[in-house]
This record gives C-alpha cells, sequence and structure tokens, in this order.
C-alpha cells in the first residue's frame, strides 16, 4: 500500500457517516466494526446511529456531528478494545432513516374474487406506491439483525407480500360487505376508501419492527383483459334483459335465442372465418337469427296475451246482463216481464242519440260513449 492510500484509508476511518448513494435505504451499515478513538460520526438530521456490540444494543446518537471519546458519549466506555491500549472501539454502527421514505412500489396478482353482482369470478391485480416511516430504530435493528439483513431490497421483497396479502383479504372483505362492483372497484371509484383500508390493515403487521406504512399512491387494481370483456359482456345482456321484464321466460328466450345467434354465427363462417364461408352456410346462420327473432316474438306475444287476460277488467257477480224496468227501475234479468213489479219489459231497443250503439232498457247515459239521453 503506497503512502497515498495509506493517508486516504486512515481519513476515512476517521470520519463516520452514511454515504450518499445509501441515503434512500432505511437501515444502512457502517462496514468496519473497528473504529478509532475520536473519530468523527456525522448523523443527519434525518437519521439516526444506533451502536451494538456482540449482537447486543448498546445506545444510539441522536442528529449532529459527534467526536467519538467517551467524555462526549459516555457509553463508548463498554465499546473500548483493551488490546489496542484503549485506541479502538469494537462497534457495529447503523444509520436508521427516521423520515418517510417514499416512492417503495409493489404490485402482482390479488388472485380470483367473485362480483358480488353477477357472481362472475375475475382475477384481479394491483400495482403501486407506498411510503415507510420507522418509529423504533431499535425495533427496526432487532427486526433486520435477526435475520442478517443488511439491505432494502430483503426487507421490501417480505413486506411486499404483506401489502399483497393484506389487500387480498380487504378487498375479499369489501366486496362481500359493502357489495362493490368490479367494475366500480377497477375504474377508481373507491381507491381512496381502498387505500385507507388497507394502510390501517398493514399497520398490525409493522407495529411490532418499529415501522408503520404512511400513505399509498398511484393505486391500481385492474383485472385479466379476458375476465373484463366477461364481466362487461354480462352487464350489457343484464341490461338488454332489464328491458325486455327480467323474468324467468324472458331470460330463457334470451339465452337460446343468443346461444341460436351464436351457433349461425359460426356456421356461416364455415369454421374458417370470414369471406370463404360457404355461402349456403351464410344463409343457414342468417335463418337461424331469424327464427331466434320469431322465437323471442312469439314468447313476447304470449306474455302479453297473459298480460292482458290478467288485467281484464270483471264484471260484479249477479249484474251480468240485467237490463232496468222501465215501470219501477229495479235491475232485473232480461225477459218479458219485470221480476219486481210485473210490468212488461220494453222489447223495442233503443239506442244512443250521440254513438248510435244499442243501449240498456232504461239506460239514463250510453254504456259506450258516456252520452247522457234524453
Amino acid at each position: 500500500m503506497g503512502l497515498f492510500d495509506f493517508v486516504k484509508k486512515g481519513a476515512q476511518e476517521l470520519f463516520i457517516a452514511r454515504p450518499d448513494d445509501a441515503k434512500d435505504l432505511i437501515v444502512y451499515k457502517w462496514p468496519d466494526p473497528t473504529i478509532p478513538m475520536k473519530a468523527q460520526l456525522t448523523v443527519a438530521e434525518d437519521e439516526i446511529a444506533v451502536f451494538y456490540k456482540d449482537g447486543k444494543f448498546v445506545d444510539k446518537v441522536e442528529p449532529g456531528r459527534h467526536t467519538l471519546e467517551t467524555s462526549n458519549i459516555p457509553f463508548l466506555s463498554l465499546l473500548i478494545d483493551n488490546f489496542t491500549g484503549g485506541n479502538v472501539l469494537k462497534a457495529e454502527v447503523w444509520f436508521i432513516t427516521t423520515r418517510e421514505i417514499g416512492g417503495k412500489l409493489f404490485g402482482g396478482p390479488i388472485g380470483d374474487v367473485e362480483d358480488p353482482k353477477s357472481g362472475v369470478p375475475v382475477g384481479l391485480r394491483t400495482r403501486g406506491s407506498y411510503s415507510l416511516k420507522v418509529d423504533d430504530p431499535k425495533k427496526v435493528l432487532d427486526f433486520f439483525g435477526l435475520r442478517s439483513w443488511s439491505t432494502d431490497d430483503e426487507f421490501e421483497g417480505w413486506f411486499k407480500d404483506q401489502v399483497k396479502k393484506t389487500f387480498r383479504d380487504k378487498i375479499a372483505e369489501m366486496l362481500v360487505k359493502q357489495h362493490m362492483p368490479l367494475l366500480d372497484v377497477t375504474s377508481g371509484a373507491y381507491t381512496e376508501e381502498i387505500e385507507t383500508t388497507v394502510v390501517e390493515a398493514v399497520k398490525p403487521h409493522l407495529v411490532d419492527y418499529g415501522m408503520r406504512m404512511v400513505r399509498m399512491g398511484d393505486l391500481v387494481i385492474d383485472m385479466k383483459e379476458e375476465d373484463e370483456v366477461k364481466l362487461k359482456s354480462f352487464y350489457t345482456d343484464a341490461a338488454q334483459l332489464r328491458m325486455m321484464g327480467g323474468n324467468v321466460q324472458n331470460y330463457q328466450a334470451f339465452a337460446a335465442g343468443k346461444a341460436m345467434l351464436g351457433a349461425g354465427e359460426g356456421m356461416a363462417k364455415g369454421g374458417g372465418g370470414g369471406d370463404g364461408g360457404n355461402p349456403m352456410l351464410g344463409g343457414a346462420g342468417m335463418g337461424v337469427g331469424l327464427g331466434m327473432a320469431q322465437m323471442f316474438n312469439q314468447q313476447q306475444q304470449q306474455q302479453h296475451g297473459q298480460v292482458g287476460m290478467q288485467q281484464a277488467p270483471s264484471v260484479p257477480q249477479g249484474q251480468v246482463g240485467q237490463v232496468s224496468c222501465p215501470k219501477c227501475g229495479a235491475k232485473v234479468a232480461p225477459g218479458k216481464f219485470c221480476a219486481e213489479c210485473g210490468a212488461t219489459l220494453a222489447d223495442k231497443k233503443q239506442f244512443c242519440s250521440e254513438c248510435g250503439k244499442p243501449l240498456a232498457a232504461g239506460a239514463k247515459f250510453c254504456a259506450e260513449c258516456g252520452a247522457k239521453q234524453p
């Protein structure tokens, strides 16, 4: 080693601080456990330095520039290496970031979830970012140290699994309890509610490790393309069925007709799809479509007929075919004589002076047009 390299190494040992390229890490470990006495330790405003010896927590140093000597920092007496005559400290120094760190990315499949309105299973996916903040540096070191982790990459892999698990559980719970349609969820209509729910639900997974998720950003929840097509097709069909009345008979006719139409299109394409198909098969496809329309029209006519029969006004029992007696005015059955007074019932038909329709004997108003009779 040349003189310049020796001086450079000695200078590095005298100044202990987190390097610039490690500023965004939650935890940074100083690489050399042998620290010269009276070395300069620089702790930034958004971090804290924690000292460990033999894997056990010793104490922490607050932000600022500190000279490492026992007169300034009493706990350093526990770290002095006696074999060096008291000129060297033996310790592990960790820098823990205490500010909120954003831009942590996550994403992946949530799993299959059943749409509460349609019952259609859909494969959901999510992606976005989140921010973290350290509340207890000692707990953070206990967490990292137990696993011998010295980089954020290993930690983030574990944490992303917690986020995805929480997403899967909470979205499924929200769909079941709040009946959120999946198309609304993927449209972003519930993004704010989902973010709040997930942030709160992740807290128990981190509190024992001295950290918390502060917020989420750029959250996107979507579904597989084929599942989206399937779900939108269901809602389109459902809207058409509501226009048709939405009953069982209409649904059966609609489903059968749609199946027949699909079969007709397949026959028209002849399996080859398009211009090379057999024209006779194309005619067959059109025939299937026409048959579908006729079947549905017949179904509608039958239903309308049934509704008309059900809505036809009924005549109260005992009043069918009654006429008024011209003498006593009693309502009696038609005949030659009145059943009440014995007077002769008029045989001569009377007609409405307005519309010309036959009138019941003794009628004061026309039963057809309502005109008053002279």
